[in-house]
């Protein structure tokens, strides 16, 4: 079992300030059809069959390296292609322009001593991304590991995973740190793997290729789901934490309404696909997971914030 769900069912069941509303799932379930699955990527503004299977692999792992945390006023944004693109795809139209200016950001020895300046080219805006520091020091890390550990190409670690989903989460988080996703609750430890498991459900989509044990790796918990959530009426918050949320008060990272929004957006989609397979059979968290992702993407001034934590998970 995927150590993500087994930590996180306890915080579900000792929530102060989050909680799941099953009647809203049933009615979720009811609308949900097959045609609603559909990989995230679909919709991002870079042109991926422009690359190798090689160059793609590694492109998903530089991008899910250093993919987190773009919430400030103004927001980050970049301009590609004549539009303005903020948060993931943001990222993603800067790795897209550095490749079509023939930048190495996807060799790895070119990554292992990276200097500011250049990264700073690549995420050139009109403001300096959030913790960029972070994710210089992240890209790093990434180039070294992987030089060092597997000969600067991520199909060994595919190989050494023997298609194996949860093998291959597990070589993610023990040979790259910054991907080591978890929390201190009530006394237990967290797991959440974000970005691991997003980077893992992005190869198994891209690629179309058979993973074991898919079906293990959870929803990833960050801010778009919440809130989206929070607006279908499935995660109810608690006055104290809504109030946070709702007049944009920053929530310390792994304090309990951080952990609580993080481990329930995990059980609720878990619950939502138990229901759902009763009808699509094939369906995975991911599928779920990026559905609501994309509903994230649909702009409403209306909406609900998203609740505000500073950090690399996410």
């Amino acid at each position: 079992m995927n150590k993500v769900l087994e930590t996180t069912e306890f915080v579900v069941y000792n929530s102060d300030h989050v909680k799941i509303n099953n009647g809203k799932i049933k009615d979720f379930c009811e609308a949900f059809s097959e045609s609603h699955i559909n990989h995230w990527l679909n919709e991002a503004p870079f042109d991926f069959n422009s690359l190798t299977e090689r160059e793609k692999l590694h492109f998903l792992l530089v991008f899910n390296s250093i993919s987190f945390c773009y919430w400030g006023k103004p927001k980050w944004a970049v301009e590609y292609k004549g539009e303005s693109f903020d948060g993931a795809f943001g990222m993603i139209a800067s790795i897209g322009k550095a490749i079509e200016s023939k930048n190495n950001i996807l060799n790895f020895n070119y990554l292992k001593n990276i200097s500011e300046k250049d990264l700073a080219k690549v995420l050139k805006s009109k403001i300096e991304i959030p913790l960029f520091l972070e994710r210089l020091k992240i890209l790093r890390e990434i180039g070294s590991i992987m030089e060092i550990n597997f000969k600067g190409d991520f199909f060994n670690i595919i190989n050494a995973s023997r298609g194996d989903a949860l093998k291959m989460l597990d070589l993610i988080i023990k040979n790259f740190s910054s991907f080591n996703d978890f929390s201190q609750y009530k006394g237990k430890t967290i797991y959440f793997n974000k970005r691991a498991q997003l980077l893992i459900a992005d190869i198994y989509q891209s690629f179309n290729k058979e993973l074991k044990n898919i079906d293990k790796i959870t929803a990833c918990s960050d801010y778009k789901l919440p809130m989206v959530l929070r607006k279908l009426g499935i995660l109810e918050y608690s006055n104290e934490l809504r109030d946070k949320v709702d007049n944009k008060i920053e929530i310390l990272k792994d304090s309990k309404e951080e952990v609580e929004i993080r481990a329930n957006t995990i059980w609720a989609v878990e619950f939502i696909k138990k229901k759902l397979k009763q009808k699509i059979p094939k369906i995975n968290s991911i599928h779920i997971n990026d559905h609501l992702w994309l509903l994230g993407q649909i702009k409403n001034s209306e909406d609900k914030p998203y609740h505000l934590t500073r950090t690399i998970a996410y």
